[in-house]
């Protein structure tokens, strides 16, 4: 026969229905105490101040439904310890009066104190590792030599200090193997395969960029999640043979000292290279902050956006005098004009940009000239007399329409070659002309051929 292990309570009370005690029992747990006292005095005499009306509640509950709820409070017992306890109430047959039973609730208590204090030294560990993690960010940006972080399974480029955006020209999501020289990436693979075996290995000399310039190559595998990392560190190869010559140094100090903001973007978009003018218009304190960014995080101004300029600039090579606004980081917008060259040859890959901070020369009635900000205006001007969707879609017209004319404006009247900067298809476009009305001679501009025709 199988035993069914029954759990006791730790406090029995025998009440008459008015909540007079007239008899207490204890569990083996809770042996040593006499209850004796405890006969013919009420219940809610023998608890605590906030259990006092709990008490009464459960009396009465059980006298009327024939069982209570569960209620906590804290029991007194006659050697004048206090425990906190967890009671039912339960009416008896007939008159015979109410029982109840109590559960010590102390070894909850501690659980739940050792919880807290658990959780206490979790949440210290926890900020233990964030003051950790700043300094080694702190090293990891302040360190003079050019480190990066690749992960080991695509080795792509997860991380790049502020040395090796400079000195290397890599920035995070690049393939580190397509930054070798060919003829050096069979022992880069070899050098990472014996970093998987062995954790760490010597450096080996290998070239980078379309100047193959040399440098020394350490890697260090870490563990990481999702995936194991190589710590890359690259030094110069030859300190005096090799280093940088003194006109290039110069260079660079003249472009970082340059009153007009200077940026090296690639054909992405991404920030190559930022002198300390951008800085200053982007309202960013470090150059960290802005390589590997794109160059859409700060221009959007509708039809003069980044997307609009690169476009310009990879079809016709170069761009001069490109006004729009650039918004900082604390934003404050400024106007610019912009001026770009796509490179060529060994830097076909990079476009160089000047940008011009033009809001000074603007007299200040200027912006509110603007057609679109007047039409915009007009249309902020009528919100409580007007609902809020046609109000949105008023204002996503206005919008289109304004794009649609700036990318006229810079195909000169080709509409073949402004739907291409508008991401759109040519018959997409002009069904957008005649929506607004702008299929015209005056407002379109030259007319290419007809839809469905080659230009």
């Amino acid at each position: 026969m199988s035993r069914v292990s029954i759990a006791q309570p730790d406090v029995t009370l025998t009440l008459d229905l008015e909540g007079v005690i007239r008899g207490a029992s204890l569990s083996e747990a809770m042996t040593g105490e006499e209850l004796a006292s405890w006969i013919g005095r009420p219940w809610a005499e023998t608890v605590g101040e906030v259990g006092v009306d709990r008490v009464k509640a459960m009396v009465a509950d059980a006298g009327a439904a024939g069982v209570s709820a569960f209620h906590q409070l804290t029991q007194r017992f006659p050697s004048g310890l206090e425990l906190p306890m967890e009671y039912a109430t339960i009416r008896l047959g007939g008159g015979a009066g109410l029982v109840a039973v109590g559960k010590n609730l102390r070894a909850v208590a501690e659980l739940q104190s050792r919880l807290l204090a658990a959780q206490q030294a979790r949440e210290q560990d926890y900020w233990k590792l964030r003051e950790i993690e700043t300094r080694s960010r702190l090293l990891f940006d302040a360190s003079s030599e050019a480190v990066l972080l690749v992960r080991a399974d695509t080795l792509r480029v997860l991380e790049a200090n502020p040395a090796a955006i400079r000195s290397l020209g890599i920035a995070p999501g690049w393939d580190v193997l397509r930054e070798v020289a060919p003829r050096d990436r069979d022992a880069v693979q070899a050098m990472l395969m014996r970093a998987r075996r062995m954790g760490r290995v010597p450096g080996i000399m290998v070239r980078l960029g379309t100047e193959t310039v040399p440098w020394t190559v350490r890697a260090t595998l870490m563990a990481a999640e999702p995936a194991p990392i190589f710590l890359l560190q690259f030094a110069p190869a030859g300190l005096v043979a090799h280093g940088p010559p003194a006109e290039a140094v110069q260079l660079d100090e003249l472009i970082e000292q340059m009153p007009d903001a200077f940026l090296v973007l690639d054909r992405d978009g991404v920030i190559r290279r930022a002198n300390r003018a951008f800085l200053d218009l982007a309202q960013v304190g470090a150059a960290a902050r802005v390589i590997g960014e794109r160059l859409d995080r700060w221009l959007t101004r509708p039809g003069a956006n980044a997307v609009v300029l690169l476009g310009q600039v990879q079809q016709h090579g170069s761009v001069r005098l490109f006004a729009t606004g650039l918004t900082g980081e604390m934003g404050t917008e400024a106007e610019v004009e912009i001026s770009a060259l796509l490179g060529a040859g060994a830097a076909a890959e990079s476009i160089a940009m000047i940008l011009r901070d033009v809001s000074r020369r603007l007299s200040p009635q200027a912006p509110a000239e603007d057609p679109l900000r007047l039409a915009l205006a007009d249309v902020a001007a009528q919100l409580g007399r007007r609902p809020l969707p046609v109000l949105v879609r008023d204002t996503s017209a206005l919008i289109e329409r304004h794009c649609i004319e700036a990318a006229l404006h810079l195909a000169n009247g080709r509409r073949t070659a402004a739907a291409e900067l508008l991401g759109l298809s040519r018959q997409s476009l002009y069904m957008k002309l005649a929506r607004y009305g702008m299929d015209g001679e005056g407002e379109a501009g030259r007319e290419d051929a007809a839809p469905g025709a080659s230009d």
